[in-house]
């Protein structure tokens, strides 16, 4: 009697497994048309800086929104917690490893004052930056009215994992909407891996959904509680979902794949599976204008009963604008990441990021090993 299956696992793929291959016509890299659309916003880059508090305060937000991307401000963190938010950042980054998750959880814990936020956000509007926030589903009722009187742009709903629908005895959840009708400005919406729970989620009615569990470098939920899929797995899932939903509603919502890239490549991999914008965390938290003091650290680090996030040492390595555009002197893809970009979409036939979305991508797990002897030996980074 044939054995019975008790489930099917399917084959997962992140950045490093993959590679794309170059198109039978090259195109100069300027030509490459990289604009980022989000209902009425349009960025001239389309990289996203995430809600983290040790990459993104009211100066970064600025500087990043001159420079053509989107900064998103948490407004669960230090910066509406504290009318002296450089005093807590420094505390952080002079902690000793041992004790700095009880430190973060004791200054998360300090209540959110609704005037820091519309300090915070008042000060990004008057510098004539476009303003995005990130509020947690819990608290989105609460802080979001406030936020879109204060001048905000673009609200972002973030949790660990999204879902259209959520099971509770105890309140009743945030309906996504109803958020959509009330607030009537972009809503993105994550973090999701799935098609199913992408297309859910779009048909509530966002402009966004933000693809990605656990992949960053400052967190550690597939450690903690074992969840997660490999982006690159989990950025096709989610623009499939997309194309989905523009066949039946005639509307295009934005996939942004959000961690784990550290590199250019990585950049580029996630735009050929499907991504229409990035969020980064970890390359920014390296800018000389990133308010981390060379660290990076989980979101989810500060939870009360079940930490899912570390403090990481990122350096500071170069300014933000050195990041973002070049020149860099440094041969590990980790600088000028919109040149990436623009080279790999000449290299690969791609003029505008929808075409992109057509290159074709291998399975490749010796991508990074293949030829690289001397380098491996050396240890060159």
């Amino acid at each position: 009697m044939p054995h019975l299956k008790f489930k099917e696992i399917e084959r997962a793929y992140g950045f490093d497994e993959v590679a794309l291959v170059p198109g039978d016509v090259t195109l100069n890299p300027d030509q490459a048309n990289i604009d980022f659309t989000v209902k009425n916003f349009i960025l001239s880059i389309p990289i996203l800086a995430s809600a983290m508090d040790a990459i993104v305060d009211p100066a970064f937000a600025i500087k990043f929104s001159r420079l053509g991307g989107l900064a998103v401000l948490n407004l669960e963190g230090i910066q509406t917690r504290y009318e002296n938010p450089d005093k807590v950042l420094n505390q952080i980054a002079q902690t000793p490893e041992k004790e700095v998750t009880s430190l973060l959880q004791k200054i998360y814990s300090g209540p959110i004052k609704e005037k820091l936020i519309s300090q915070r956000i008042g000060a990004i509007k008057q510098a004539g930056a476009i303003c995005a926030v990130s509020i947690t589903p819990a608290n989105t009722k609460r802080l979001a009215p406030i936020a879109k009187d204060a001048g905000m742009d673009i609200l972002v709903v973030q949790s660990t994992v999204t879902t259209a629908r959520h099971i509770s005895k105890s309140y009743r959840g945030l309906i996504l909407p109803e958020l959509c009708q009330q607030m009537s400005l972009p809503i993105i919406v994550g973090n999701c891996c799935s098609y199913n729970a992408a297309l859910e989620l779009m048909r509530t009615g966002v402009d966004g959904i933000l693809v990605g569990v656990g992949p960053g470098s400052a967190c550690t939920t597939r450690e903690v509680i074992g969840v997660g899929v490999p982006q690159i797995t989990a950025t096709l899932n989610c623009a499939a979902a997309r194309e989905t939903y523009l066949k039946e509603s005639d509307k295009y919502v934005a996939v942004i794949t959000d961690g784990g890239i550290r590199t250019g490549g990585d950049l580029c991999k996630a735009f050929a599976a499907g991504a229409d914008a990035v969020m980064i965390g970890s390359p920014l938290a390296q800018a000389t204008e990133a308010p981390g003091r060379g660290y990076h650290w989980g979101m989810s680090h500060s939870h009360p009963a079940l930490p899912r996030g570390t403090r990481v040492r990122v350096g500071t390595t170069a300014s933000l604008e050195q990041i973002l555009f070049g020149p860099t002197s440094v041969t590990n893809g980790t600088q000028n990441l919109i040149g990436a970009l623009r080279t790999s979409m000449g290299v690969c036939s791609a003029r505008t990021i929808q075409e992109m979305h057509k290159v074709k991508m291998v399975i490749a797990p010796s991508i990074k090993t293949e030829g690289k002897y001397l380098q491996a030996i050396q240890n060159v980074p």
